[in-house]
């Protein structure tokens, strides 16, 4: 049971006792309007405190998806193997779709697409529901080499809007499909 829950338990049964001894109906109507204010405020508080803490599934996706940033700027592809699903789906920035791991890795790590001097990502927003999480952000890398048909100039910061979706598969989490694009410089 919720703390709210509980509480308006509490509450129920202390107006059940309480209506013996209150007499008038602006009493009733007072302890009424009090009652349902402190469980307004009690759902408030918990709700505030839900939001505000992570459940483990939340936290370990997000550690998971920086493993995978990181994995990516240092081009490791023993960590990004592990932390990719074979039927990684990316919708890439240079308008194609590229579906398996081996082929993503081919076709942007092996091919030095992604090489980067600097990756950052900022969540603004995440959320899980069962076996998928999603995490919706803000990408700026540096690349080290020149790749125009992924709008990235060698040195120059390219920011990109990006989607990943992570699976539960086999007891882990694994990037599981990604969008992004890149923002056009104003």
């Amino acid at each position: 049971m919720t703390s709210a829950a509980l509480a308006a338990q509490l509450t129920v049964d202390a107006l059940g006792r309480a209506k013996n001894t209150v007499r008038s109906s602006s009493e009733k109507c007072f302890m009424m309007r009090k009652t349902l204010i402190f469980l307004i405020a009690l759902a408030s508080v918990d709700s505030v405190a839900f939001a505000q803490t992570p459940n483990s599934d939340e936290a370990t996706v997000r550690a998971l998806d920086d493993q995978t940033r990181i994995a990516a700027l240092r081009r490791d592809t023993a960590a990004l193997n592990r932390l990719w699903s074979d039927r990684l789906t990316v919708n890439a920035p240079d308008n194609t779709v590229v579906v398996g791991k081996r082929a993503v890795m081919e076709g942007y790590i092996r091919a030095g697409v992604i090489n980067f001097s600097s990756f950052d990502r900022e969540i603004e927003y995440m959320w899980v529901d069962g076996d998928f999480a999603f995490i919706m952000g803000l990408e700026t890398v540096v690349p080290v080499t020149n790749t125009p048909s992924s709008g990235l100039k060698s040195g120059q910061p390219t920011r990109r809007r990006v989607t990943n979706v992570w699976k539960r598969e086999a007891g882990t989490w694994r990037l599981y499909a990604r969008h992004a694009n890149v923002i056009p410089a104003r």
